[in-house]
């Protein structure tokens, strides 16, 4: 069925629209999803917005069931926008390409609605190292006059700066390779057997295209250092950590094993050393978050050194943690070991298809209990 929805606030329509257990679900021009509470009272009211971004090859319909859970628990408080700029193969033209993409869009919708106050970002796998680079594009620092967007006036004078304009509250990243994909074990299917991981770093190119560059840190564009690098500092008229630091909480959900993606390390943003042991839980709320800890933000003079036994990949791995770890961390690790499906654990974190990942519903339970309002 299709129809015309209009937010009564916004004063917006958008075609393609459905209604789903009190959910509103609506397709704009590009293609990408907004999800709200039916109701006007609850619209009317909101002022959050929670962009979600999908993984390598992915599309609109991987964060389906979360952005409904979003809604339906808090009905009056969010809309969720699920980004599609990026679909399919558009996820190989690189980090930066895509982040661009990314950072166009959330403009865009923010535009379509007026009202907005608060703005979070929920990324899976590769996006969320996209949401990395696009809120570096649209930081702005404290009383800065907007030349873009016309609600620039909505947080006039906050201190830690915005995000388009929207106060930043909560930066999840869910399975996401913030170190990079290149040796050290970091991608499970090569078996951290050194020749396999010299062979992908060298051909991956040829299949993931720049993205694959990207994360196995063998771009090197003009010149520049490896993009990924080039994200855990200010670099050039892109606001990387002061964006990252801007929001009121960080969040980095991993699995501790099982997923053949996306090493556990890089997910957490963790040395080896610094990676915890884990018993399975007892919590019945949530059966498959096994540890969780909140790391303060470190300075450069408090960062102890750490013993470098290989080559320059270990190198440029410790200036990411050293320099991610600048600012504070909640880190929430997953297991499902004891699962039907363990092998696809990277798909089941995020609840990817509702029919086969919805054992990773308490995992989005977790998100949004503990979502910063």
């Amino acid at each position: 069925m299709h129809f015309s929805l209009a937010k009564p606030s916004g004063g917006f329509t958008m075609e393609n629209g459905s209604v789903e257990n009190g959910v509103c679900s609506s397709k704009s021009v590009n293609g990408s999803r907004d999800i709200w509470s039916c109701k006007d009272s609850d619209s009317l009211s909101v002022d959050h917005l929670v962009v979600m971004v999908h993984g390598i090859l992915g599309s609109t319909t991987d964060w389906k069931f979360a952005a409904e859970q979003f809604v339906k628990v808090l009905p009056d408080k969010v809309v969720v926008h699920r980004s599609e700029r990026n679909v399919s193969r558009l996820t190989l033209d690189g980090v930066d390409v895509m982040g661009e993409r990314l950072a166009e869009e959330v403009i865009e919708v923010i535009r379509r609605r007026p009202n907005l106050c608060k703005i979070s970002f929920v990324a899976h796998s590769v996006g969320g190292l996209v949401a990395r680079y696009a809120i570096g594009r649209l930081y702005r620092p404290p009383n800065r006059e907007n030349t873009e967007d016309s609600s620039a006036e909505r947080h006039e004078g906050d201190s830690r700066g915005t995000i388009a304009g929207l106060k930043a509250m909560n930066f999840i990243t869910v399975a996401t390779p913030h170190l990079g994909s290149r040796g050290n074990k970091q991608v499970p299917f090569l078996f951290g057997v050194p020749a396999f991981e010299k062979v992908a770093s060298s051909v991956i190119h040829l299949i993931f295209r720049r993205t694959g560059q990207h994360l196995f840190l063998t771009d090197a564009d003009e010149g520049k250092p490896p993009l990924l690098k080039c994200m855990i500092e200010d670099y050039g008229d892109c606001y990387f950590m002061s964006a990252l630091c801007t929001f009121k909480r960080r969040v980095a959900y991993s699995n501790v094993g099982y997923d053949h993606i996306v090493g556990w390390r890089t997910s957490c943003i963790r040395r080896n050393s610094d990676l915890p042991k884990w018993e399975d839980t007892r919590n019945e709320k949530y059966p498959h978050v096994v540890y969780e800890e909140h790391c303060k933000a470190y300075d450069d003079d408090q960062c102890e050194p750490t013993s470098i036994e290989d080559d320059g990949s270990d190198n440029l791995e410790e200036e990411l943690v050293t320099g991610l770890s600048r600012v504070s961390w909640e880190k929430v690790d997953v297991s499902f070991h004891s699962s039907r499906h363990r092998f696809a654990a990277h798909s089941i974190i995020q609840v990817k298809d509702q029919s086969m990942h919805i054992e990773g519903a308490d995992v989005i339970n977790h998100m949004i209990d503990h979502f910063l309002l």
